[in-house]
């Protein structure tokens, strides 16, 4: 292909606004632009008096052949521009490449509607919300619904024929009070449509009538002296009140607002975004995006609100960031001075900057000629994990018994990637009895930490549990009962295909097998099973030493005890003279254990 001919391109171009697209040799689009004016803007990138940076000139190295379209307005160029980067992803231009798959909260379009959590969206199936980038947000939702109504969480095809033909039977479910049995007619569709109605509008942000709701249920029961009945719909009421109020961050008279903020290094933009829906936050994500061309903040700024208002759905009439773009919007776009709306703003830039400045600390480390392995490798379990900070100080937890004899627990620590033995401790199951996995997971997890909390130690930075799905929520609920869940991330480590469990979530994540933190991982777990391993032979050996003792005459579980204590071994016993015996039990328990070494040595 010949040489571009700028000048003669550059003739044909209107003074309007628009999108202009460049491509290389190959005729692939290498750069997609918007412009208020297209002349001036794809002029200025050919004048020799301005003074590109080395990227620019790369690019303009690359042009070989030039297109435009004009559009009514630049607002209009920006949304076509946000459309053709998607669609060609040019080399040139910026991407917000997130590896991230977010869950959607599906409310389904069946007779019985079911309410869970999917990455995959099918339109077709149902009403989907989100994606939601703090998990935690999300699962504080299914936990409020959970609390709230009584929406079945089977997946049966709850069809009127199925139902007709007696096909299912109720479940546990039903029998605790957490459903209403509608897989047997036991309820009516209507009646169901009621909660899923309000779930719908919880979703959407406007809780004002779930509360209307349970507040006339309330009311009505009162008056027909239901007191018990009105007492279980206040309960609810309070918790909707007390879910509202923890996740409000403004005044409720705020209304629907998005913000985005912004703050940049040489060569990536941090930028985070905050849905807030009737004085609430319902999204909230923060983002790095790496610059191609030293893009200015405000081009990075126009072009992520696009991206984020119709990733989250967004349809607020205002804006509130600490940039204000040039162009005029149809958000309209402010900087706050004062009031709620400043405090907002406040909040979602003290995010972008904690967010840069750890992204800085993190590059540093990966920088450092001097970086150690185990940083490297905590780095990689940080981001694998998702972790907000380094997990320097981790902390693993496994069960050992042996047909439900003698249940032990087991804890090791690994302190920069490295293990710390003097950390490790052993637990004698002491609440449990038989063979419990879960009921022995919650109470070492919690007598663990009821202890560093009373001895006001640190907790750790990872707590990583071996079992999947049921030791995790055992240990969860742990947590719970201290008052610490959600202040330390904690994962289950499954055995059969190496997954790694969160908890409340049933999508397991799927390590790399030949990642260096998977392999951290399963060091720690190998080490806790070792470890707890080594302390049920231990157990079962003194148990087995005890019960040889106890078939003398005289002697008991704390007389044999005590001399295993004193002498360590049977053996040692049998060989100390009379004198040491009768210094540990005395002269009557001392000539009564000689003559039965003596008989057995005869």
């Amino acid at each position: 292909m010949s040489a571009f001919n700028y000048k003669e391109e550059i003739a044909k171009i209107p003074q309007e606004p628009g999108v202009y697209r460049y491509f290389d040799e190959k005729g692939e689009v290498i750069y997609v632009g918007k412009a208020k004016n297209l002349k001036n803007r794809v002029s200025s990138y050919f004048l020799k008096s301005n003074q590109h940076d080395r990227k620019t000139k790369r690019l303009v190295s690359q042009i070989r052949r030039l297109e435009f379209m004009i559009v009514p307005s630049e607002w209009d160029a920006l949304l076509l521009e946000n459309q053709l980067i998607k669609q060609l992803q040019p080399k040139f231009n910026i991407l917000l490449k997130d590896d991230k798959t977010y869950p959607f909260i599906c409310v389904t379009n069946e007779l019985f509607p079911q309410v869970y959590v999917t990455r995959n969206v099918d339109r077709r199936k149902g009403t989907y919300y989100g994606p939601f980038a703090s998990l935690r947000t999300m699962h504080t939702l299914l936990d409020m619904f959970r609390s709230l109504y009584t929406i079945r969480s089977c997946q049966l095809a709850l069809t009127p024929p199925n139902i007709e033909a007696g096909k299912f039977k109720v479940c546990l479910e039903y029998h605790i009070g957490n459903c209403k049995g509608p897989c047997e007619n036991l309820q009516s569709p209507e009646d169901y449509r009621v909660e899923i109605e309000q779930i719908h509008h919880i979703l959407k942000g406007n809780l004002s009538l779930p509360q209307q709701y349970f507040k006339d249920k309330m009311l009505k029961a009162s008056e027909s002296m239901a007191f018990e009945e009105a007492h279980s719909w206040k309960t609810k009421l309070e918790h909707l009140a007390n879910f509202q109020s923890r996740a409000t961050v403004v005044n409720p008279k705020i209304g629907n607002v998005d913000v985005l903020t912004i703050v940049s290094d040489e060569d990536a933009a941090y930028l985070n975004f905050m849905k807030v829906k009737d004085g609430y936050t319902v999204a909230t994500q923060t983002f790095e995006v790496k610059k191609k061309l030293n893009e200015p903040d405000m081009e990075i700024l126009e072009m992520m609100l696009i991206e984020m208002r119709e990733k989250y759905g967004s349809e607020s009439k205002e804006v509130l960031s600490n940039l204000k773009p040039e162009l005029s919007m149809k958000p309209e776009v402010i900087i706050p001075q004062i009031g709620d709306k400043k405090k907002l703003l406040d909040m979602s830039m003290k995010n972008v900057m904690y967010f840069r400045r750890e992204k800085a600390e993190r590059r540093e480390i990966e920088a450092s000629a001097t970086t150690s392995r185990k940083d490297r490798v905590l780095i990689r379990l940080k981001t694998d994990l998702q972790l907000k900070t380094l997990p320097r100080h981790i902390e693993c937890f496994d069960n050992s018994n042996t047909q439900g004899t003698n249940p032990v627990g087991a804890m090791v620590c690994f302190k920069d990637g490295k293990p710390s033995k003097k950390d490790y401790r052993h637990f004698n199951i002491k609440t449990v009895v038989g063979p419990n996995d879960f009921a022995s997971m919650n109470e070492v997890v919690g007598r663990r930490y009821l202890r560093l909390i009373a001895e006001n130690q640190p907790l750790p930075d990872l707590i990583i549990v071996d079992g999947g799905k049921g030791q995790l929520s055992a240990a969860c609920d742990a947590l719970k009962q201290l008052g610490i869940y959600g202040q330390v991330p904690i994962v289950g480590i499954a055995k059969r295909l190496e997954e790694i469990y969160f908890p409340e979530d049933s999508v397991p994540l799927y390590i790399d097998k030949r990642s260096e933190s998977l392999k951290l991982i399963q060091q720690l777990r190998d080490e806790a099973h070792r470890f707890g391993i080594t302390h049920h032979r231990d157990k079962r050996s003194k148990g087995s030493l005890i019960s040889e003792l106890e078939g003398i005459e005289g002697v008991g579980k704390v007389t044999a005890t005590k001399l295993l204590k004193y002498f360590g071994t049977v053996k040692a016993i049998k060989e100390s003279p009379a004198e040491k015996l009768t210094e540990v039990v005395g002269p009557a328990l001392a000539g009564k254990l000689l003559r039965h070494f003596d008989s057995m040595k005869g």
